[in-house]
């Protein structure tokens, strides 16, 4: 793929001037900050030391009175709960989150998770039925339920209240639930809109436990917050970065008994575990439980207390992940493969929409993933279930997908999700008319330039510049993940020192060389790049720093993102 290199705009330099002065900062890592729009001491202070007390009050959320009344009346008499979760890792987690604390309390609470392959998304009559024969008096719904008007009107019918904890965009018409918990529904003041849905769930939590005075008690269930955020790429600013950098804290020194052997089973070191680690060791395994089986494993999973039971079942998840994988790899290429045909078509497609009858449900969406990062192109993938074409769609930064969605509602079974990530159902004879009103939308909103992936630039960067304290301050930046990316910087006049090797699977690898500084680089799949920077051949590079560890020593390394000849 060909990248434009897009540098952050001009700075205030009195700003830089001012972190560099006050808090003895090097240069580029002033940059950075100011960059990223942290010009104050205070701004940077509050960034570089996540603090619990900085988060928002949960009291602040809409609806969150009625909730939290309702569930303490609902302990206090014994009523029983039943909670409505999705089959994803939010969801899951979510799930897992407020079941575990609720039976910590004592209270009867039980749960359903749909299938993926034969109920699909959402909260549906048939989890009001299941509540009622458990003899539910509320429901709660988590990471679903602001658009299920006729699951919750079902419900209000046979006298249960629902309580919705959803971060989805709501329908124009809310449900009748008693209250709805959703910082992005209409008339929500809630200082941060970006909450997953495990991120909501954990407020309720606060929220009861404030009322309660056991203010502590949510704490403990950060990590399940942090494992959802980095899943469900959340963005990691303000209350998110501060609940992940607590959560990965307590998955690094006293993981639950219910992940410590998925995190055995992805290959992964306690103490080590980093938001990376979450989105491609933890969360596909989760994930697996509900693509290719029962859901309810993974929660069952989380909320264990016997080690062994499980690690039992991480080995399931394992076993069923790396199925998922083999069906991953043969859905991609016969999907690129109709992407490509389809492009050769029509050249200057802006979407894709695509189907086959025989896809796997539960892989579509990663496989959607994948394509936009090969195309660059927003896609829907679509498979058919019981006569009707059920999928995902995935897209690029500057193009909304659930807004093109919803301009063809008219045309849908049911949609939902955010602005890079939607689920969607439809009759299959609507399919063209989607393909053709999608990609309309497409080319009305995006320009040519917009189709060329962009590589965002923090500062530039003197290799010699790599001090201890440069590298001291940089790992203040973690946790990283989405809105919080690992700075990249840029470099001029670099050289090879030693040759460059091609190894593994068409990555290069070889000692960058600048102003007699050098340092080990590797840039994976950039094989196709050996001419530009081989011979001695003077280029530039844009690059994240990483730490290699080797032989128990930890060295930085540079991670290139791509190469120019100069």
């Amino acid at each position: 793929m060909n990248y434009r290199w897009n540098f952050r705009e001009t700075i205030d330099e009195d700003a830089v001037q001012n972190l560099i002065t006050t808090l003895q900062l090097p240069r580029p890592i002033a940059n950075v900050l100011v960059g990223r729009g942290m010009s104050t001491v205070d701004d940077v202070a509050t960034y570089f030391a996540p603090d619990l007390s900085r988060l928002h009050s949960p009291w602040l959320m809409d609806g969150m009175e009625e909730a939290v009344t309702r569930i303490c009346q609902a302990i206090d008499q014994g009523e029983s709960v039943w909670i409505h979760g999705d089959y994803d890792v939010d969801g899951t987690s979510s799930t897992a989150l407020i079941l575990h604390f609720l039976r910590g309390l004592g209270v009867s609470v039980d749960y359903h998770i749909p299938n993926r392959l034969d109920e699909g998304f959402g909260f549906m009559p048939l989890s009001v039925d299941l509540a009622q024969e458990f003899g539910a008096k509320v429901i709660i719904t988590v990471d679903v339920g602001v658009t299920a008007t006729k699951a919750v009107e079902y419900a209000k019918e046979r006298g249960i209240d629902v309580i919705i904890c959803d971060h989805h965009q709501a329908a124009e018409v809310l449900p009748p639930a008693l209250a709805i918990l959703d910082p992005i529904k209409p008339g929500c003041n809630y200082p941060f809109k970006d909450l997953a849905a495990c991120g909501v769930v954990y407020k309720l939590v606060s929220a009861i436990c404030e009322r309660r005075g056991i203010e502590g008690v949510a704490h403990k269930y950060l990590d399940l917050v942090a494992i959802a955020s980095a899943a469900d790429i959340a963005p990691l600013a303000d209350e998110n970065r501060i609940m992940s950098h607590y959560g990965l804290q307590q998955l690094n020194e006293q993981p639950r008994p219910g992940l410590k052997g998925l995190i055995d089973c992805a290959g992964l070191t306690i103490g080590q575990l980093s938001n990376a680690s979450v989105i491609f060791g933890l969360a596909p395994r989760i994930n697996a439980a509900g693509r290719l089986g029962d859901p309810r494993r993974a929660v069952e999973m989380m909320i264990q207390e016997s080690e062994i039971t499980a690690f039992r079942i991480a080995q399931q998840l394992e076993h069923d992940n790396r199925m998922r994988r083999a069906i991953d790899e043969e859905t991609y290429d016969d999907a690129a493969r109709q992407a490509e045909a389809y492009i050769a078509e029509q050249p200057e497609t802006r979407a894709l929409v695509l189907h086959d009858p025989n896809w796997h449900a539960g892989v579509i969406g990663i496989v959607a993933s994948r394509l936009v990062e090969r195309f660059h192109l927003p896609t829907v993938m679509l498979t058919t279930i019981e006569g009707v074409a059920k999928g995902s769609a995935r897209s690029i930064k500057s193009f909304d997908i659930h807004s093109a969605l919803k301009s063809c509602e008219e045309l849908m079974i049911e949609f939902g999700g955010h602005k890079h990530a939607a689920g969607l159902s439809l009759r299959v004879e609507h399919i063209p008319e989607l393909r053709q009103r999608i990609n309309a939308i497409a080319m009305e909103q995006l320009a040519s330039l917009e189709l060329v992936a962009e590589i965002q630039i923090d500062a530039e960067l003197q290799l010699n510049e790599l001090s201890p304290n440069f590298i001291k301050y940089l790992s203040k930046f973690a946790p990283y993940g989405y809105s919080n990316h690992r700075p990249v910087f840029y470099s001029k006049h670099v050289v090879s020192a030693n040759g460059v090797k091609i190894v593994g699977n068409n990555h290069l690898k070889f000692r960058a060389l600048q102003n007699n500084f050098a340092i080990d680089a590797i840039g994976f799949n950039l094989g196709h790049k050996l001419e530009q920077c081989s011979n001695g051949k003077v280029f530039s590079m844009v690059y994240t720093l990483e730490e290699n560890t080797f032989s128990g020593s930890a060295m930085p390394q540079v991670r290139i993102k791509d190469i120019r000849p100069e």
